[in-house]
């Protein structure tokens, strides 16, 4: 039988209890049981009550000892590894058999002809064995009744012709017995063996399926035509509202009557027939509803040929608009990088000619005019540095801080800001963080303060406290405030107050803020926003340590 000797084997060995070759072995095992006991009780009973017909104890012990090995190897032996010529196991099954059969087909008890047993043994070497194992043994089997044959025209010549011609035809039909039997096998043994390989790679198929699922971020439900979704993977347990994302148990969509929208869109696609998309909206109790953008798509065409299945994909809209968003803040903050290079140089030109030819200026009108294109240089200067200012503390992120006292370093910083904007007046100081120190930058953090004292007295009122900073240390939190009395920002502004380029005055470059969450960020700080009677920004700082008074 034509059987790779490695793979296959190691492929039975694998698992002996499905393969089709190790239940014909037991199933050979078994019937070799059956015959022996069937001749045992055969040839007892004939003992007993035939006695004429000269059945022998010793021939019925024969049968018990053949019952006794086939009982034995059935209960100990294990399944060989099939397609071999030759194995040790092979003498306790063919050669037994040949033996056993030999003996009792020279002996003929009662006058029985056994060479019809020498069927078995000649299956067991044709199915298991090799092609020149199944030949060989059919060989032997011919040889044995040729034997025979020869030995009973010695006793009876005038029969020699029939004996020898029916000895050849049922060796023949052995060989041919042998011949189909193993080509048999040895397409069953290929045939298993691509089932095998084939079960392998859809199992794997589907373990790759499983993770590529599990790890997705876009939601994923498998739905039947009666509203169960068999599969959700934990991305649309978390949109659905559940509270254990990997709990994997099936669940209905009328459960909810928030996921009505769902289960009508699933109607429709079964319905339809067809793939669909919507935009739904999830209402979830004591929440906002969660707008959803859904596709879907049927796994068989409605033939009838297996059980329609809907897979719908869910996508948080709020995700995408911020990924949206980033990907294109990101490409114009690239894009506005390179254009400031490009623009500090020649700006820097224009700025100096200003300076010379304002020297040789004389007339009160052209030196109004050189005054307005050194402020408007002086502007776009700044709008400059502030861009490249984006771009140097993204690629900072990670660096190592100072150690710094919150109370002293915000007094400082406070005080230079009154001089230089002479807004003393204006501005109220309360430090209540006594001995807080926190890790951030020195420059920067005078930088984050600054721009938010800024933004203060640019909305603030001329009250003496319109204009208010405080420090905190609560449970632990080491915390800036920068409060203002300005009017309230319409919800639009509040969405966009930290995106890059935003900014509600014309005149602004909108990267102030941005910046300023960017050097938070970068130092493991929070910056945020709320409306506490007045305008109050806020950074809550990430470490702090107590200093000694």
């Amino acid at each position: 039988m034509s059987i790779a000797p490695g793979s296959l084997r190691e492929e039975l060995q694998d698992l002996p209890g499905n393969s089709a070759f190790t239940r014909l072995w037991l199933g050979f095992l078994t019937a070799r049981i059956s015959t022996a006991l069937v001749l045992t009780v055969l040839l007892g009973a004939l003992h007993t009550l035939a006695p004429t017909l000269g059945v022998n104890g010793w021939e019925i012990g024969l049968c018990a000892t053949y019952l006794l090995a086939a009982v034995v190897v059935r209960a100990y032996v294990p399944a060989p590894a099939p397609g071999q010529a030759f194995d040790p196991q092979w003498v306790s099954t063919i050669g037994v058999d040949l033996i056993a059969f030999a003996a009792l087909q020279f002996l003929q008890p009662g006058g029985i002809t056994f060479s019809p047993l020498f069927a078995l043994p000649v299956l067991i070497a044709a199915a298991l064995g090799s092609t020149l194992l199944a030949l060989g043994t059919a060989a032997g089997v011919a040889l044995l009744l040729l034997t025979d044959a020869w030995v009973q025209a010695l006793h009876t010549p005038a029969e020699a012709t029939s004996r020898f011609l029916q000895a050849g035809l049922t060796g023949i039909g052995y060989f041919a017995l042998a011949f189909v039997v193993n080509l048999l096998a040895a397409r069953l043994a290929g045939e298993e063996e691509a089932a095998r390989h084939g079960r392998r790679a859809a199992r794997t198929q589907a373990q790759v399926n499983a993770l590529v699922i599990e790890a997705l971020t876009e939601g994923i439900l498998v739905v039947d035509m009666q509203g169960l979704v068999q599969t959700a993977n934990p991305a649309a347990r978390r949109l659905l509202g559940f509270v254990e994302a990997a709990n994997k148990q099936p669940f209905a969509l009328a459960a909810q009557p928030g996921w009505q929208p769902l289960r009508e869109l699933a109607n429709h696609t079964f319905a339809e027939h067809r793939p669909q998309w919507s935009e739904v909206a999830l209402e979830e109790e004591g929440e906002s509803p969660r707008r959803i953008h859904v596709r879907t798509r049927l796994t068989s065409p409605g033939d009838g040929q297996g059980d329609n299945l809907v897979v719908m994909f869910l996508q948080d809209l709020r995700e995408m608009e911020a990924r949206l968003r980033t990907e294109k803040l990101a490409a114009m903050g690239r894009m506005s990088a390179a254009v400031a290079h490009e623009i500090r140089n020649p700006l820097a030109a224009i700025a100096q000619a200003n300076d010379l030819m304002e020297e040789d200026l004389k007339e009160p009108g052209l030196k109004q005019l050189s005054s307005l294109v050194r402020k408007n240089a002086q502007r776009l200067q700044q709008i400059v540095e502030e861009i490249l200012d984006v771009s140097r503390a993204r690629q900072g992120a990670g660096s190592a801080a100072e150690m710094l006292a919150l109370d002293s370093s915000v007094s400082a910083t406070c005080d230079d800001w009154a001089m230089q904007t002479r807004s003393g007046s204006r501005l109220q100081l309360s430090l209540a963080a006594p001995g807080a120190s926190v890790r951030f930058d020195s420059d920067h953090l005078r930088r984050v303060l600054v721009n938010l004292l800024d933004n203060a007295l640019r909305y603030a009122g001329e009250r003496p406290d319109s204009i208010r900073v405080s420090t905190r240390n609560a449970n632990g939190q080491a915390s800036l405030h920068v409060w203002s009395d300005g009017a309230p920002l319409e919800p639009s502004v509040q969405r966009h107050l930290f995106e890059p380029f935003f900014s509600s005055e014309s005149r602004s470059s909108g990267l102030g803020l941005f910046i300023c969450r960017e050097l938070c960020d970068r130092h493991g700080a929070v910056m945020g926003y709320e409306r506490a009677e007045g305008n109050e920004f806020f950074v809550l700082f990430a470490t702090f340590d107590k200093m000694a008074a």
